[in-house]
């Protein structure tokens, strides 16, 4: 399990900041059971779903960022857990565009890659992979979005959201997987020991055109999900 415990350029476990958060909240004194449960909800929570300047930073900047989307907010998520001992590794897709309607609006949704790099952190727990893509999604986000999801393909999407039935979304970890967004899936990509092998071969905004327009708009699209977050979806 080494492999699975290594610090990377982004799984940064030893940066101060991290450390610091770490020991504030005392998880490594907790069982390994409890440590998965609080820092998932920690990340799911407190790190607001919102979209960082790319895929591919450091845990870090997105603990400094305080909000983060599927891929930035697992690489957060792996850093914590391996900083206090739990073997977790990535796991990349393709997914859908059209989940993401409704989070991403106008431009940003029609530049925005038909097929969307999408990662999970999978955590090894009592003898087994476990998926935790359900920390995508914060509580106050997603109550007032799940009455508003599209009826599609026999599940329901948007919002940043992809459920097979919108009715039964539980997102609290009680030792099993969760999901959130895993409906949309298009393509399996595989597992990798590290987000920065991932992210090396399969990434949202390569290119410099790409990652202007995301850093351009990135701040509107965050506003509009924060206007989500307090109730302000309109139609």
């Amino acid at each position: 399990m080494e492999a699975f415990l290594q610090a990377t350029a982004l799984v940064d476990y030893n940066h101060p900041s991290i450390q610091q958060l770490i020991a504030e909240k005392g998880w490594k004194k907790l069982s390994d059971y409890e440590k998965i449960r609080q820092i998932y909800d920690y990340v799911r929570n407190q790190i607001k779903f919102g979209y960082n300047r790319g895929d591919d930073i450091a845990a870090s900047e997105v603990l400094a960022d305080g909000y983060g989307q599927c891929n930035t907010k697992s690489i957060l998520l792996m850093a914590l857990l391996r900083g206090t001992r739990i073997p977790c590794r990535i796991h990349g897709f393709y997914i859908d565009k059209k989940m993401q309607k409704g989070a991403l609006t106008g431009i940003v949704y029609t530049f925005a890659p038909a097929n969307i790099v999408h990662a999970w952190t999978e955590v090894w727990f009592e003898g087994k992979w476990v998926a935790l893509e359900g920390v995508i999604i914060d509580d106050p986000y997603l109550k007032q979005v799940q009455d508003r999801l599209c009826s599609y393909n026999g599940g329901y999407i948007g919002y940043g959201i992809a459920i097979k039935d919108k009715g039964s979304i539980n997102l609290c970890w009680r030792g099993e997987s969760t999901y959130i967004q895993s409906f949309s899936i298009t393509e399996d990509l595989g597992y990798f020991d590290h987000p920065d092998e991932f992210f090396a071969k399969h990434n949202n905004v390569k290119g410099t055109v790409k990652k202007f327009l995301l850093n351009l708009l990135r701040k509107r699209i965050n506003r509009q999900t924060d206007v989500i977050r307090r109730g302000g979806i309109r139609g």
